[in-house]
Order: C-alpha cells, then structure tokens, then sequence
C-alpha cells in the first residue's frame, strides 16, 4: 500500500491485491485462500469479529502480499465479496482513512482543526485513536475511530458484529473527557458502499449498546461516514445518517 494521500476523494490508494477465494477461517487471525492461480495460501486475518455474512467458503477475496521476512505470515486479507461488492475488513486501515478525511477538511463536524496527533494518551491505560487541537473557537476533541463490516440488510450498516467490552470501555472514558471540558466524537468507519444509514447492533452486545445510549446522553458526539472499497484503494464516499 503507498504512504501517500491521493488527490480528490481517493484516501488510501492500495496495489498489488490479489484476488483469490476463502476456504476458511481459524484461530481468529488466520484464513486460507485459494488464489485465482490454485495455489492454496494462509493469510493474516486482521479483524478479531465474528465478520457475520463475510465467512461462507468460496467468498471471493483479496489480500496483499507482505513480502516481509519479519511477517509470520507472506499475505494478509483485505476484503472479502457480500452481494457483489467488496467489504473491507483489515482494522487497520479505518483509522489512517478517518485522520486522512479530518486533514482533508471532508467531515463537516470536525473541519478547523490544525493538528492532529495519533494515538495519543488519555483516561485509564488507554490511548485515543485521533486528538485534534488548534479550533479557532471549538474545545480540543478526542476521537475514537470504530471499524465497521456488518451489513444485515440492505443499505443498513451496524456496530459491534460481536461483544466489545473494549469499546464499552472507550465510550464510558470519552464521557469523562466531556465532563473535564472536551469534545468527544466517536466515527464509525464503514468499509462498505451501498449503506445509507447506521445503527448500534444491540442484539449482539447489549452492554455495549447501553454504552452507547449513556454516552450519547452525556454529550458524546457519534457520526458515521461510508468508504468504497475496491481493487484501487479505499475511497471516502458518503456521511450516514445515525438513526
């Protein structure tokens, strides 16, 4: 994947996917692939959820090879196919995409900030995904960047796809920075085109979606906004609407 920020819409520009097809996933972090060529290969899977929907054998998928020695792994899985269009599932990405939109001025509500710092300290052992400072007249704004793949009908996107008492954990600590005098702003990054809404996924992590509710309550701001994925990058497409 290149370093670089692309021009116009184009975040993340990605080269040298292959495309292949699941056999399985196990152990969580690993899936085999069946390339295009037969050849069978193990790919680092970089998305600790259930990916309900995403999992069924023969899903056509991509992955990118590493071509790192230090890696366990040669490969790791970036997308897999749902209805035919692609769904990316690497963790890794979403907040790299988020920071590059705030850069960018593409979200509305967090334009005017002139510094942005990753991965920054803060509440009990934890560190915020993105801090913004330098508003002209807007408080310092803590933000937390959710990965989200869950699609259980059409246009209709949805977080946890499993229970994530880390992220309950976040939300209760983004409620302490508000009290102090901050903003809070969680972003659901949703690596799917074709959703138009987003919603919390309270059947599979009620704990979370009282979380939520809590948090929404105590001034935490929540917006959500889409990505294509496709064969050229991860490409920033549209807000949601938070139902």
């Amino acid at each position: 994947m290149d370093d670089t920020p692309v021009a116009d819409n184009q975040l993340i520009r990605m080269s040298g996917l292959i495309r292949g097809r699941l056999v399985m996933r196990y152990k969580r972090f690993f899936v085999d692939i069946e390339l295009d060529t037969g050849d069978i290969i193990t790919a680092h899977c970089p998305n600790p959820g259930k990916m309900l929907g995403l999992l069924n054998a023969g899903t056509p998928a991509l992955v990118t090879p590493l071509n790192d020695p230090k890696k366990k792994l040669p490969y790791r899985l970036e997308a897999l196919s749902e209805n035919g269009a692609w769904v990316g599932v690497n963790t890794q990405w979403p907040n790299r995409a988020i920071y590059e939109a705030i850069a960018a001025q593409r979200l509305p509500e967090l334009t005017g900030y002139t510094a942005l710092q990753p991965e920054k300290k803060y509440g009990h052992n934890s560190r915020i995904d993105i801090y913004a400072s330098g508003h002209s007249f807007l408080p310092d704004a803590y933000i937390e960047v959710k990965n989200v793949h869950l699609s259980r009908r059409a246009g209709h996107a949805e977080f946890p796809d499993c229970v994530t008492e880390r992220g309950a954990k976040h939300l209760y600590e983004l409620i302490t920075m508000v009290q102090t005098g901050y903003r809070a702003v969680v972003v659901f990054c949703v690596q799917r085109e074709n959703c138009t809404t987003f919603d919390i996924a309270r059947d599979c992590d009620p704990a979370f979606g009282r979380a939520y509710d809590a948090a929404r309550s105590a001034g935490v701001e929540f917006i959500a906004v889409g990505f294509a994925f496709s064969e050229d990058g991860l490409r920033f497409e549209k807000a949601l609407k938070v139902l």
